[in-house]
Formats: C-alpha cells, structure tokens, sequence
C-alpha cells in the first residue's frame, strides 16, 4: 500500500486524469502578514518578480521575506495541470502542481543571482519529488522563469553547483527549470505561515554545499 502510494504521487498526472480543479480562484488572504502590503499588487515599475519550488513552502516562504530587497512573498501552486487548486487536491498527487513561492523583489537591492543563491543553498536539489520526509511531485524543486535573463542565468548556477554538490558526494541535480507558468494562491492560513506560527513545521533544509557568489565556478 505505502509503495502505491509513493508511486502515484511521485507520478506526474496526465491531462486526461489530473483533477478538474474550478474556474474561479479559491479565497487567499488580502494582505502580507509582515509586510502589510495586498497580497495580489501588481510588480511595482523597477521591481521583478521570481518563483521557485523547493519543498514545503512554509519554510520556503520564510527564507525570502527575510531577505533585505524583497518586497512581496506569496506561496501558492503553479507548474502543473489542475486549475485553481486547493491544498488538499495538490497533495494527493493529482494536480501536477509544484507548490512555489512567488516573490516581488528590487534588483536595485537584491539581484537575481542572490535568489538563486538561497534556492540552491535552502534545500537538496537532488531528491527528485521530495524534501526530507516530504514525498510527492508538490515537493520537487524547481525555478520558474520570466524573462531570458532570468532562465540563462538559472541555467549557469545549476551548472556551477552540480559541480559543487558533485564534489561533495551528492547525486545528480534533478531541478527543473521552465518558464513561469500560471501562479495560483494558496488558501490564506497558508500565507506567511511561520511568521503566524512561529514553532510551526519547517521540512527544507539544505546540503551544507555553498553556492559561490556570483554563481561562478
């Protein structure tokens, strides 16, 4: 029973057999819960917009907010088939959909290159559908892009951390890298939900492999 189980989750849905899902979005919170700002503001001029996958995203949600030049964080669900879906449906393995962070940044402050620093360094790319004891295909790592610069240099940093994580003993990078996709926000108790439950569970953790600055070899 467990090893069906792991299959199907661990098995990305075809068309035919992902859940319906629903034409409207489901309710998500109005505002950021640290930073105050409504949940759903458009990219300000000057700003850009960023989305990874990499595990649970509660604890991955909390590794952005923290960083100086963030402006938004959002979690939700993106990458898959399901339209509109809701937490439940994405863990049954029958969305397709990867749960993500979306984040609102100022590359005037914090560049690209230093969110994938965090990507790479905040959890083991090399899991394939899972994080630690969280098992499905919600689970895989992933970045998903928004422009050509953003996907080129995404492309460089695995390069030059598979190399990292080479050395280190570590298996192959299975991170998948495609452009952004729809986002779908998650239900509101998911928003920002360590800062809401501090001691709440954190499931990310990284390999101790240091991506150089700069993403260089």
């Amino acid at each position: 029973m467990l090893n069906a189980l792991f299959g199907k989750k661990s098995t990305m849905p075809t068309k035919d057999d992902a859940l319906p899902g629903r034409a409207e979005p489901i309710p998500t919170a109005e505002a950021h819960f640290i930073f105050h700002r409504p949940l759903k503001s458009p990219v300000p001029e000057g700003m850009e917009e960023a989305m990874f996958g990499m595990g649970c995203f509660w604890g991955v949600e909390r590794k952005f907010w923290q960083l100086n030049g963030v402006w938004l964080s959002m979690v939700g669900y993106s990458a898959g088939l399901t339209p509109n879906p809701t937490y439940k449906e994405t863990c049954t393995g029958m969305t397709g959909q990867n749960e993500v962070v979306r984040v609102i940044y100022d590359p005037a402050v914090i560049s690209y290159d230093d969110l994938l620093k965090v990507f790479w360094e905040g959890h083991d790319p090399t899991q394939g559908d899972r994080q630690g004891n969280d098992v499905g295909t919600q689970y895989r790592s992933g970045i998903y892009t928004y422009t050509d610069a953003q996907a080129e240099a995404a492309e460089a940093s695995r390069k030059v951390y598979a190399e990292r994580l080479k050395g280190a003993g570590y298996g192959p990078i299975t991170t998948e890298i495609k452009p952004a996709s729809k986002f779908y926000f998650a239900e509101d108790y998911h928003q920002q939900y360590l800062a809401k439950n501090p001691s709440g569970y954190c499931g990310i953790g990284g390999t101790g492999v240091t991506c150089p600055i700069g993403l260089k070899a």
